[in-house]
């Protein structure tokens, strides 16, 4: 537990310190982060929410790192450990530990993804949209949930290998969600992307 927290304390400093309310529009944020935002608790805690221990949790987080870029998606994501744990019914060690593990660690292995993709891919639309959108978040969640596994094995009464196909396979819902809602950004709210630029992508 004392590494986890170790994590999470570390990736908040460096998020604080890069202080992202400074980029924030003058009106607050947009409508449709705070939208995602608020739903996340519920995907989160869909296992404690739905009283099977079979069901995996979505993360979101990638989406919302998208939408908001990494330091201010890491300040998010305190807020919605505690709903989490308050909806459910969940005592403070499991808050943080999906605080790390469906939060923390996916949308910053995803940033990192994405940040690559940037730096050594065409600087094209459709690459943003499947890179950062949709393989950078499926590699990142699946990376994140193995990782869980290691650290703190499977759930009770669950064995390894299947809790690690429920992750795999929960990773590429959340992934088909966020590539489906980044396209449409994208096309329709570009505005609502902090890591979207027409400029960079829609060189003329």
């Amino acid at each position: 537990m004392w590494m986890e927290l170790s994590l999470l304390m570390a990736a908040m400093v460096v998020a604080l310190g890069l202080q992202p309310w400074r980029a924030l529009p003058a009106e607050g944020p947009p409508w449709a982060w705070l939208a995602w935002w608020s739903i996340m608790p519920v995907l989160w805690g869909a296992d404690s929410l739905s009283h099977v221990p079979l069901v995996q949790p979505l993360s979101g987080a990638c989406l919302l790192a998208l939408m908001a870029g990494w330091p201010l998606t890491m300040l998010a994501l305190l807020p919605v450990a505690v709903v989490t744990c308050w909806l459910g019914g969940l005592p403070w060690e499991a808050g943080a530990t999906r605080l790390l593990w469906l939060g923390v660690m996916p949308a910053t292995l995803a940033f990192g993804l994405g940040l690559g993709i940037r730096r050594w891919l065409p600087n094209h639309l459709f690459v943003y949209i499947l890179g950062r959108g949709f393989f950078a978040p499926a590699v990142a969640i699946t990376l994140a949930g193995a990782l869980a596994l290691a650290v703190q094995g499977p759930p009770h009464g669950i064995s390894s290998e299947d809790t690690l196909l429920g992750r795999w396979l929960s990773a590429w819902g959340d992934a088909f969600l966020t590539g489906g809602l980044t396209a449409i950004f994208v096309a329709f709210r570009p505005q609502w992307l902090a890591t979207y630029s027409d400029r960079l992508y829609l060189p003329r």
